[in-house]
């Protein structure tokens, strides 16, 4: 594994006057160049954990460095290697796009503040036209932010978060309120990002589609983790691929299955689990003429709301090696 660029040693948070802690003894690592996703539901301990490490919110206890500083005693040093997409927008709306970016610039210490775009540095303004080129937005850098349609200001966001080259970047549910084709499309834009500067990108989201794609997903709930590991083997260790299939003489078929011992549920349909072997040679065993044949894959949602059933039964608990 790369060297961590992030890495959360035993962090507990406990809001004064709250029965248990918002963030439980957690601990986990994120390395150089890695998309790692934090999930859970609402009240898991998310919010509270991003804004620790982003230096918004103090911790109770435990120990924690980005890029290498500690995010206590060196909180200017960590914002430095940071960038943040909020949840909700934070932009100035009667400022110029442009003016958003170059005021950020300005605060990270890039540069001095100059009345135009024309006046800042080369250097800015190279930055500035090389990123907004890549998520399309160079003909509207002289606009008033107001003007911009949601999805355009999302990709603002990304600009400004970036215009400071941070290693890391924290994206907090960064499509929410966009339409299919805007989250599509800024997905496309972080991840040309990704490629192109290294950049390790920390995720929290309720869209669990979007996290298919991650290197690392780890799941809170009730502020302890629950799961950490990769998306497929979440869902090899949560949920099992399975055919589905039906016969126009269903009879003849269940009783093929049953004399195959192949394990099925009928339940408006059969399914066959595939149990070690692949969709080919299930099919290859079964004589019957098919009607019906479908392959269900688990997506990662399907697996994500498995896990939390589970753990709200008190199958799997909290803060282990992951496992289940």
């Amino acid at each position: 594994m790369n060297k961590p660029v992030i890495a959360v040693r035993n962090l507990t948070k406990r809001y004064k006057g709250a029965g248990k802690a918002a963030v439980d003894s957690i601990s986990f690592s994120v390395g150089e160049g890695e998309f790692f996703a934090f999930l859970g539901p609402n009240g898991a301990g998310k919010t509270t954990t991003i804004s620790i490490l982003t230096t918004t919110l103090s911790k109770t206890s435990g120990e924690l460095h980005i890029a290498g500083f500690d995010v206590d005693t060196q909180a200017r040093q960590v914002r430095e290697e940071i960038g943040i997409i909020f949840q909700q927008p934070s932009l100035d709306e009667n400022l110029s796009a442009e003016e958003n970016i170059r005021f950020h610039a300005c605060l990270y210490g890039m540069c001095g503040y100059r009345p135009s775009f024309k006046l800042m540095p080369q250097a800015y303004r190279k930055k500035v036209l090389e990123l907004a080129d890549m998520v399309g937005l160079a003909d509207v850098l002289g606009k008033p932010v107001k003007k911009l349609s949601g999805g355009m200001q999302r990709k603002l966001e990304i600009i400004r978060s970036l215009i400071h080259t941070p290693r890391v970047l924290f994206l907090d549910e960064p499509t929410q309120g966009l339409d299919a084709v805007s989250r599509r499309g800024l997905w496309d834009y972080i991840n040309t990002v990704r490629r192109q500067y290294g950049t390790t990108v920390f995720l929290t989201t309720h869209y669990i589609d979007e996290a298919e794609n991650t290197d690392t997903v780890c799941v809170v709930n009730h502020g302890k983790i629950v799961f950490m590991n990769s998306p497929d083997e979440m869902k090899r260790n949560l949920l099992k691929q399975e055919l589905i299939i039906d016969a126009d003489d269903r009879q003849a078929l269940k009783a093929e299955l049953s004399a195959l011992n192949l394990s099925i549920t009928a339940n408006g349909r059969i399914i066959v689990p595939f149990q070690g072997r692949t969709a080919q040679e299930l099919i290859a065993q079964i004589k019957t003429p098919l009607s019906v044949l479908k392959i269900h894959d688990p997506s990662l949602e399907d697996a994500y709301v498995e896990l939390l059933q589970k753990t709200e039964s008190g199958n799997i608990t909290g803060n282990a090696k992951c496992q289940i």
